[in-house]
């Protein structure tokens, strides 16, 4: 399948790690002409690197997206090569806490990170998009939206934002070729997670084989009943996202994807 995506430019924010770094490297694998995003100079630097010593196309940019002015500094060397064609919010923060100990300032900060980051970077970015008259938004959200938790309220709260973002925004986008779209991933084997499982299996005496960790965790987090038997994988998810921006998937527009093994427990 020709997903059509070779010489397209691709912003992947927060790509100079985790899930977002899969997902630059599935485009760029595309042949595409990805613009690897990190938070500080140099932070991004390693992946583009990576990515061009593999043959593929691409540049480092940074700047903090939680404020205008970061978000500025990603977006004006964008538009001097011509702004971008897709457009991957994938950047965002799963804060701590519980009911009882945050603050106004941590929901706040959840907002800010989680969906500010991505509306700043799609203001800047669309209007290019519509004078071509094709262009890509995707959202990078959470199973968390639509099964959270007692833990991490203004996480999930925000979160939660995105599907109705990205409705909204693909109206008002109707009929100029860009679509608008969410992918919404269950647990996935980051390095953080793995070692967050590692070190409870150490305390739970379960072992060091990573099947048995991970099948543990898995039915440890979601309780007995679900569909999901393993945690993801970060290119399952960049896999899904590459699809949404791909010609192949022209006429999908407006949705929620879940990408999580079928942890969501819900049919919509």
């Amino acid at each position: 399948m020709n997903f059509e995506l070779k010489g397209k430019r691709v912003l992947v924010t927060g790509s100079h790690r985790g899930t977002g770094e899969a997902t630059a490297r599935a485009f760029a694998a595309e042949g595409a002409c990805v613009f690897v995003h990190g938070f500080e100079a140099g932070q991004a630097d390693l992946v583009a690197a990576s990515i061009v010593a593999g043959g593929g196309e691409a540049h480092a940019v940074w700047g903090d997206i939680t404020g205008d002015a970061g978000a500025e500094a990603v977006a004006s060397p964008l538009a001097a090569r011509g702004g971008v064609d897709v457009l991957v919010n994938n950047y965002g923060v799963a804060g701590a806490g519980r009911w009882s100990d945050t603050t106004s300032d941590d929901w706040i900060d959840m907002y800010q990170r989680n969906v500010l980051s991505g509306v700043r970077m799609t203001r800047l970015l669309v209007p290019a998009m519509r004078e071509r008259g094709w262009g890509r938004v995707i959202f990078v959200g959470t199973v968390g939206s639509v099964r959270p938790r007692a833990v991490m309220p203004g996480y999930y709260a925000a979160k939660a934002a995105l599907p109705v973002v990205v409705l909204s925004l693909a109206k008002e986008l109707a009929g100029t070729g860009i679509t608008v779209n969410c992918v919404s991933p269950g647990v996935l084997r980051t390095a953080e997670v793995e070692q967050h499982f590692r070190a409870r299996a150490a305390r739970k005496g379960w072992g060091e084989d990573w099947d048995e960790i991970g099948r543990r965790a898995i039915a440890e987090t979601l309780g007995p009943g679900s569909a999901a038997s393993r945690l993801g994988l970060p290119s399952e998810v960049a896999a899904a996202v590459v699809f949404l921006a791909s010609s192949q998937a022209a006429y999908i527009n407006a949705v929620d994807l879940r990408v999580d093994g079928g942890a969501a427990d819900c049919v919509r």
